[in-house]
């Protein structure tokens, strides 16, 4: 049984300390077959990038040829290599932990590990050359570059870029305006990948850049546009994160029983699976990182973790979360009240874009897909249709929802009143409090926030709240013998013996109110039908309820 490589993104250290390797290696080869040389790829945060472009080093690295069958021999491409194994100088930048407090500061960061990097390299391939502090960093990259051409003479530089947009999420998220100053015609940023561009025609015979989203990738087309962006590459849409086969491997090296695996699958796959990144294949992907944090509790204690989320991962997409702000389309709350609500969206994924010059709803939909709250589900009249990919995934987006809301209400849940609602509901079946915040919410929505209300602004609202209820499991429109309640909350440790609630929502518009009794006679005879399927009736303590709003007004029932 090998370690389990939670937080491992070098891949030496990987392999030669015994952790378990999910073998990715085949793309390698994948990589190197293609047309293209310089290569994009984009994929949400803690997907295995890192670790992917440290395999790519090592194993393309002139210096790492000793070590090559040490490191490779178990794996694909060690059993299939390829004619470009250590043939090349790796010169690899990663732009993380940039301190963007101001351009100054961003411009900085940026340039002292554009000097770090060069210096790894000069001293790593024995080059005679002194970096200029006195340099700018295009002046950096440009001096290396033609001090290789005169020194490594027939030889070639292949660059990894990692995390290339990270100090741009960083500042679109806080500080537009300075967004505009690094990418601009005449922004630092722009002309260092004007000279990375030149040496193409020279030295640097690949390149592979990733990261999250491809924000800077417009502002930065008239000077870098010889990437081939293959985030949506059906061929490579397995290539980073884990395959179900994947994953069962992984459980039987750790020697989880066959009956464990029964138990442990559904919730790995109900929280951290259905990514898809091509509309043209029908395999998902796990979140990698997602699996390790819960694997890794597992092992450890026995037990789920207390959180299914790693707080590591919430934090990340908390941050990026902020970058949304700059959706200046009309459709922006109800694009996530739909999708938090299970529908689909359809819409054309945007391929690259500067947010500040236009970020509507086709960007804001796309932005989404790639920070990972949404995910490709198939096409519809040659367009995309995006899902939320899991239940984790949700979980963070109805929180970032419930923040919107409050800004937008001026209203905030204190955590004593969240202590009540969970205490009435797991101990007593009631609904009552956590209704009343609901209403505090619609009382305080805006008149045009009603236009184009129903019940599934109200239910999202309500899912919203209780998602932040740990010891239940809240599904949202969970599929029944093809029927939906609204609402279903069953404890996620079933032998503590607390309540649970299902719901259907029913909306009225202003006026209609003379129609109640009819709605709420519809909606207790879905509930029936409901109780008729095994899946429910299997549940134990179930409190029924039927809420009907009526424009800002709720009416409660419940069902015996």
């Amino acid at each position: 049984m090998k370690k389990l490589p939670y937080g491992i993104s070098n891949y030496e250290q990987l392999i030669t300390e015994n952790y378990y390797y999910v073998d990715k290696t085949k793309y390698i080869e994948v990589l190197e077959n293609l047309s293209e040389r310089n290569i994009m790829f984009l994929r949400p945060r803690k997907f295995g990038k890192t670790l992917f472009t440290s395999t790519l080093e090592f194993y393309y690295d002139i210096k790492t040829v000793d070590k090559l069958e040490k490191l490779f021999s178990e794996t694909y491409i060690g059993k299939n290599l390829t004619p470009l194994k250590n043939s090349y100088h790796i010169l690899k930048f990663n732009f993380s932990g940039i301190d963007t407090s101001s351009v100054e500061s961003t411009l900085e960061a940026f340039k002292d590990i554009v000097q770090t990097t060069i210096n790894s390299f000069v001293q790593k391939y024995e080059l005679d050359f002194l970096v200029n502090k006195e340099q700018s960093a295009e002046g950096m990259l440009n001096s290396l570059f033609e001090a290789f051409k005169l020194q490594k003479k027939d030889e070639k530089i292949y660059v990894i870029i990692d995390e290339y947009d990270h100090f741009a999420n960083e500042l679109l998220g806080f500080q537009t305006d300075k967004f505009k100053d690094l990418v601009s015609k005449n922004g630092k940023v722009r002309k260092w990948y004007e000279i990375l561009k030149k040496g193409t025609e020279t030295v640097v015979d690949r390149i592979f850049i990733t990261g999250v989203a491809p924000i800077t990738l417009d502002s930065l087309t008239s000077g870098f546009n010889i990437c081939s962006d293959k985030t949506r590459d059906r061929q490579l849409n397995e290539m980073l994160g884990f395959t179900k086969r994947e994953i069962v491997e992984l459980l039987e090296n750790q020697k989880i029983t066959k009956e464990e695996q029964d138990v442990l699958l559904p919730v790995l796959k109900e929280n951290y699976d259905g990514y898809k990144f091509s509309s043209r294949t029908n395999e998902q992907v796990y979140n990698s990182n997602m699996c390790l944090y819960f694997l890794n509790e597992y092992i450890t204690y026995h037990d789920f973790p207390e959180r299914l989320v790693d707080m590591n991962i919430a934090s990340d997409y908390g941050k990026l979360s902020k970058m949304l702000e700059l959706c200046k389309g009309d459709r922006k709350l109800e694009i996530l009240q739909s999708t938090i609500a299970g529908e689909k969206i359809t819409g054309n994924l945007v391929e690259k874009f500067n947010p500040v010059i236009e970020f509507g709803n086709n960007e804001f939909v796309s932005m989404l897909f790639y920070l990972g709250y949404l995910t490709i589900s198939g096409e519809w009249l040659g367009k995309n249709e995006f899902i939320v990919p899991n239940k984790i995934m949700k979980e963070i987006y109805s929180e970032y929802f419930l923040n919107l809301i409050e800004k937008e209400t001026n209203l905030k849940i204190e955590s004593n009143e969240y202590d009540k609602m969970l205490e009435e509901i797991a101990l007593n079946g009631k609904i009552d409090t956590i209704v009343e915040v609901v209403h505090k919410y619609l009382n305080n929505l805006s008149n045009r926030d009603y236009q184009r209300f129903d019940e599934k602004n109200v239910k999202v609202i309500f899912y919203s709240i209780a998602m932040n209820f740990n010891i239940y499991s809240i599904k949202s429109e969970p599929e029944v013998n093809r029927k939906y309640p609204d609402i279903l909350m069953v404890p996620r440790d079933i032998s503590k013996n607390y309540q649970c609630i299902m719901i259907e929502f029913k909306y009225l518009k202003a006026g209609e109110k003379d129609k109640l009794e009819d709605k709420q006679r519809e909606a207790k005879e879905q509930i029936k039908e409901y109780c008729e399927f095994e899946d429910i009736k299997k549940i134990q303590n179930l409190n029924k309820y039927t809420i009907v709003a009526v424009n800002d007004e709720l009416f409660v029932e419940k069902i015996d």
